[in-house]
């Protein structure tokens, strides 16, 4: 099977599925998962898939006027709770909802500039913040119980800075936490929050 039909097949799959493991696609291929790894590689550039952990997820596209699936994370299809809720405006007046900051991130570096505005509530205060000026907290011991890595935003960095003391994990800038999320899930090193200087 040539890799353009493997790809074919591994969306055909994702549709299907929702969701898929790495090791269910090399079963099923009956290929390597360093193979399975290239393949999917063109698809999670091209916006179809996102990288998961131990896997892919699709990638739902919201069609204009169609907000049916307002209530599930655009990013992951998990159901979406208020109280981590990343919302994405973007240039065509349309909004996506991710269910927390860790889908938010990697959708709003998939969409870049096509992203006019982005809000997520405070950890704390669940007030409405700016997601380019919020102060994010990854790999804390706290299980918030939605995606992992998790990250945790915050409007203020000392609230973010006295939550890692008690909590570990390590202060990101929006700049940084968006790299660091997308490093993590593409198999970077989990360390690679710590050269955020203090």
């Amino acid at each position: 099977m040539l890799p353009i039909e493997r790809q074919n097949r591994i969306k055909e799959l994702v549709r299907d599925k929702q969701n898929i493991k790495i090791t269910d696609l090399s079963e099923l291929l009956g290929v390597s998962e360093m193979t399975i790894h290239r393949d999917i590689k063109p698809l999670i550039n091209e916006g179809v898939v996102m990288k998961t952990f131990g896997g892919i997820s699709l990638v739902r596209e919201q069609q204009p006027g169609n907000h049916s699936n307002v209530e599930v994370c655009v990013f992951c299809s998990r159901k979406i709770q208020d109280r981590l809720a990343y919302r994405l405006i973007l240039s065509n007046n349309e909004t996506e909802m991710a269910c927390c900051a860790h889908c938010g991130l990697l959708r709003h570096r998939q969409l870049g500039k096509k992203v006019v505005q982005a809000i997520c509530p405070d950890f704390f205060k669940q007030t409405t913040i700016s997601a380019p000026l919020a102060w994010y907290v990854v790999d804390a011991s706290v299980d918030i119980g939605c995606c992992k890595p998790q990250v945790l935003t915050f409007e203020q960095k000392e609230p973010a800075d006295n939550f890692v003391k008690g909590f570990g994990g390590q202060v990101n800038t929006f700049s940084e936490v968006i790299e660091v999320i997308f490093q993590k899930m593409n198999g970077g090193h989990s360390c690679c929050g710590k050269h955020h200087q203090e």
